[in-house]
């Protein structure tokens, strides 16, 4: 674990954007790790989504999130940033969370300046805390790590019902507290996000990339120059699981049949593969007796 954070935090010290995408349960994390990312992102939207299929917005618990860190974490070479919401509860309540993804094996965690229940970034009716309240939890946070390369990510989402000069003022109290990667989030032209760079030239930024979402969806050449180091993309692979499996099930439901199915497959053998059934039958091979 903390040879991952060490590569992550060197990896932020050189030149060239970070990307990030995001991963949501184990066979996603799988097939991304492989990929030799520099890290991999832990979308609270799709994790939540896929373990209990319900809405990002606050009714997962610290148990059920830590307990995906844990296993993604110990699953992965790769470094792994993690959605930790608002923190789930007070001050007290941070320090657990920073501790315990630590514990479980995250190279990063994300806290927001979110009101209870939290809701994704990307959609609307998001109310934030007083700034004063969330500079104490990064400080909080801060003080919490036990690893000093186990970086804190202080996200604002104030851009969208306080204006953006709310969220850079929010960003720059959040650096002054210790945060190490700042994440401001939903900028809603290029501009903004220019802005946003230039106002933080030397500290690490965070680009959300959502498809249809509030942000203009950039190439990794237009992140760089806007001065971006870290771009996650939480649901592009989610968006096209889901996808392809709505043409699947709705050609079953049309043909009765999976022959001639519209969808481009991935091959059996080698998601078997993937699932680590080499292991297995190596395993067999060894120490089972065949008959």
């Amino acid at each position: 674990m903390t040879t991952r954070r060490m590569l992550f935090h060197e990896r932020l010290s050189k030149p060239g954007l970070i990307v990030a995408p995001g991963v949501y349960e184990m066979v996603s994390l799988r097939l991304a790790d492989r990929m030799n990312f520099d890290a991999l992102y832990m979308t609270g939207y799709g994790t939540v989504a896929s373990l209990l299929g319900l809405a990002d917005a606050g009714l997962a618990t610290y148990s059920e999130m830590v307990g995906r860190v844990n296993a993604m974490a110990n699953m992965a070479k790769t470094p792994l940033i993690a959605d930790g919401d608002t923190g789930y509860g007070g001050l007290l309540n941070v320090r657990h969370t920073v501790r315990g993804y630590e514990a479980a094996g995250a190279v990063a965690i994300q806290l927001e300046d979110q009101e209870f229940p939290k809701k994704c970034g990307h959609t609307p009716g998001r109310r934030v805390i007083p700034m004063e309240d969330m500079v104490k939890k990064i400080e909080v946070a801060v003080a919490s790590r036990i690893d000093p390369l186990f970086k804190i990510i202080a996200r604002t989402d104030a851009r969208t019902t306080l204006g953006l000069d709310d969220a850079l003022r929010r960003g720059e109290a959040y650096a002054r507290a210790g945060a190490d990667i700042l994440f401001i989030e939903s900028p809603e032209t290029e501009a903004e996000m220019k802005r946003i760079g230039q106002t933080f030239p030397d500290h690490p930024l965070i680009a959300n990339m959502v498809e249809k979402g509030r942000t203009p969806v950039l190439s990794k050449a237009e992140l760089e120059q806007l001065g971006y180091k870290i771009a996650i993309f939480p649901v592009t692979a989610l968006l096209a699981s889901v996808q392809a499996m709505t043409k699947v099930y709705e050609h079953f439901k049309d043909t009765g049949s999976s022959v001639n199915n519209p969808a481009d497959l991935y091959d059996f053998t080698e998601l078997s593969k993937l699932m680590g059934f080499e292991d297995v039958w190596e395993f067999e091979k060894r120490f089972v007796e065949t008959k």
